[in-house]
């Protein structure tokens, strides 16, 4: 059965994607099916690590949102990528599979204008979960608190919030964490990332928990290496020994140390109260 996580942050800019192309792609090392949706369809980026461009891309997420093509059609097998990185699959099973949001300004204005039915979106999380026989789905969201993020949450098994140490990061994400227990999210766990070296991690990582009850899983530092990398590549697989890189490993174990649900499902109920 395939564990739905949720990738969420209540502002943009806090490296959302890149942590969660990174757990991702952890995660299928270790020889499991891992696929990744981006639902930033306002502000889509994480197909860019992949190294999946324009002319690599014929049908994204929104061709499907807009009955173009099959959900089917807009999904890309990109663990060919790491193909040439010695070791990177423990076996032929581990597989990543990106279904990109298109970056086209005419198909990004039409989502601001019109929206899109977030049900329909689910219901392609479903048909891809069942057809590539998924062991963990990862939902990149769009920042902020809306329907269609709200539909996502609901569904899902573990949700992530990533948060900096900034105070508009502190209120929005107390507001995150507010409805997402209101939804009766079944787990939450807190990542801070773009962390000053000089600031006393342990402390924050204390603190941030005792503010909000919820466990931060990881404190991720700013480093001058992922400036440089500047999204070009996945950075656990640029730099494995780096301390970021061991961070984000730890925080890919706490997600595969929770057991799968017992009866995952799509339980829209919730939505009402």
């Amino acid at each position: 059965m395939t564990k739905i996580i949720s990738i969420h942050s209540f502002r943009g800019g806090t490296g959302k994607s890149n942590v969660t192309a990174n757990l991702a792609t952890l995660i299928a090392r270790t020889g499991l099916r891992v696929g990744i949706v981006d639902t930033d369809i306002q502000s889509p980026g994480i197909h860019v690590p992949f190294g999946l461009d324009e002319t690599k891309i014929k049908y994204t997420l929104n061709d499907y949102l807009w009955g173009r093509c099959a959900i089917e059609a807009a999904t890309y097998d990109v663990s060919s990528i790491f193909a040439t990185k010695k070791g990177w699959f423990s076996n032929n099973r581990g597989k990543i599979y990106l279904i990109p949001s298109s970056i086209k300004t005419g198909e990004i204005s039409r989502i601001l204008r019109e929206g899109y039915d977030a049900r329909l979106l689910n219901d392609g999380f479903r048909h891809l979960m069942q057809r590539l026989q998924l062991d963990y789905l990862f939902i990149d969201t769009h920042p902020g608190i809306n329907e269609e993020t709200l539909l996502s949450v609901i569904i899902s098994d573990i949700l992530l919030v990533i948060l900096r140490p900034d105070k508009q990061d502190y209120q929005g994400t107390a507001v995150t964490i507010d409805v997402a227990r209101k939804l009766e999210v079944p787990k939450m766990l807190l990542v801070v990332n773009k962390v000053l070296p000089s600031l006393n991690t342990p402390s924050l990582k204390q603190q941030i928990q005792e503010s909000y009850k919820v466990p931060v899983a990881g404190v991720l530092p700013v480093c001058e290496e992922m400036f440089h990398l500047a999204s070009s590549d996945i950075f656990s697989l640029r730099y494995p020994e780096h301390p970021w890189t061991k961070t984000i490993s730890a925080i890919a174990q706490c997600l595969t140390d929770n057991p799968k649900p017992a009866n995952p499902g799509f339980n829209f109920s919730r939505i009402a109260r």
